[in-house]
């Protein structure tokens, strides 16, 4: 199980990847091992300002539909277009090919709450 010490983790199993005032958000290889193989990923929020933890979309694994979790404020700016054909990249690549999601950072929101890698790795057991 992969777990890069560049990113930020909640405990809903997202990731975020700051680039600037922008950020990439994905699910963690540790969900989409749980999930298992994903076949749908809904997200119908571009353009939108969410607040944390408010639900950004919906990802479908064969045997179940989760939530997708905002873990930070942000404007919602860009769906991965890969994502519409091959869904599977959330399963082969969950932090680079398969992230779901570019986001503008709401200004004041703090990525402080969020864990680092060894955290969110004690979180899970691994």
């Amino acid at each position: 199980m992969i777990f890069p010490e560049n990113l930020k983790y909640t405990n809903d199993h997202e990731w975020v990847r700051v680039e600037g005032n922008e950020a990439y958000v994905g699910i963690t290889d540790y969900a989409q091992s749980e999930l298992g193989e994903i076949v749908f990923v809904d997200v119908p929020t571009v353009g939108e300002t969410l607040g944390k933890s408010s639900v950004f979309g919906s990802i479908e694994a064969v045997k179940t539909v989760s939530d997708l979790l905002m873990p930070v404020a942000g404007n919602v700016l860009e769906v991965n277009p890969d994502l519409e054909d091959h869904p599977e990249l959330i399963n082969s690549d969950p932090y680079n090919k398969g992230w779901i999601i570019r986001i503008k950072i709401a200004k004041g929101d703090s990525l402080n709450e969020l864990s680092d890698a060894g955290t969110y790795r004690t979180f899970v057991g691994k």
